[in-house]
């Protein structure tokens, strides 16, 4: 079967048809895949059937599969786990506690590991179990979100960074001036960053990490911020999936940026998660 690539939205996202992920790829078939994900975005493929080698394969065809950010000890999975993975679950063993990350509810608009300085480039995520309702992933275009800030706005944050901070919640900000950051992972970030494979800008801030932006006072950083996340959650850039069982998404970790809606507690939802390596994050021009 050829491969078919069928756009989801008129901003990002598209549905790859005509691959079994369970098997080894051909280069023509890989590189189609890449240059589709670095056109849309957000590539999503449906019905697969993937074993932890499958998904890992899979990821090790776009770059060198990571590590996760999260310190051994404090990975739900457990230390003997495979640190290449996360595995996204509600599910609790028999004593309540959590046996995979970010269990339960919504997840503000965040980028994957934007508060190292190194981050990851794509997130590959893998559906095993999703409950009858909620928990969609939803997707900004972050190039759109810049095209879309006022020429005013991009003047005045021209070459200025934000701090990224994250201590592993879902939802809320850190906040930098009464935290002690030297125990939480935090990075400063350019405002806006530059694909270095498509040369295009792409507005690199996000509600769930961005605590301020540097050179500003504290007010000024804190009104400006609202403004970025506001136009970073237009729902007229985003694309929202809703998972079924059996479902690859990859993403573009530098120009997009991602949440969770809230979903029944009552009801199980599992995926697994790996990502690949990225670089340090450029500075658009």
């Amino acid at each position: 079967m050829a491969l078919t690539i069928t756009p989801l939205s008129p901003v990002c996202g598209a549905e790859i048809g005509g691959v079994d992920l369970s098997r080894p790829l051909d280069k023509a078939t890989v590189d189609a895949i890449y240059r589709a994900w670095l056109d849309h975005v957000v590539l999503v493929f449906r019905g697969q059937t993937m074993e932890e080698q499958d998904q890992r394969r899979f990821a090790g065809y776009f770059g060198k599969v990571g590590e996760r950010a999260r310190p051994v000890e404090r990975r739900a999975e457990g230390a003997d786990y495979d640190g290449r993975f996360m595995l996204i679950t509600n599910v609790r063993d028999e004593k309540g506690q959590p046996i995979g990350s970010l269990p339960d509810g919504e997840m503000w608009f965040h980028h994957d590991m934007s508060y190292v300085p190194e981050p990851h480039k794509a997130t590959f995520l893998y559906a095993l179990k999703i409950p009858s309702r909620g928990g969609n992933t939803q997707f900004a275009n972050m190039y759109q979100a810049y095209d879309n800030l006022p020429a005013e706005l991009k003047r005045k944050l021209a070459g200025r960074r934000v701090l990224h901070v994250y201590d592993y919640a879902t939802v809320g900000r850190i906040d930098p001036d009464t935290t002690d950051l030297s125990r939480i992972k935090h990075q400063w970030q350019p405002i806006f960053i530059a694909n270095p494979e498509t040369g295009r800008t792409a507005l690199y801030v996000n509600r769930l990490m961005a605590a301020r932006i540097e050179g500003l006072p504290r007010a000024e950083s804190d009104d400006i911020l609202e403004k970025l996340f506001t136009v970073v959650e237009d729902p007229a850039i985003r694309y929202e999936h809703v998972w079924r069982p059996g479902d690859l998404v990859m993403w573009d970790n530098r120009c997009s940026c991602h949440a969770r809606t809230d979903f029944p507690r009552e009801e199980v939802r599992m995926l697994r998660r790996c990502t690949v390596l990225g670089g340090p994050v450029v500075a658009a021009a």
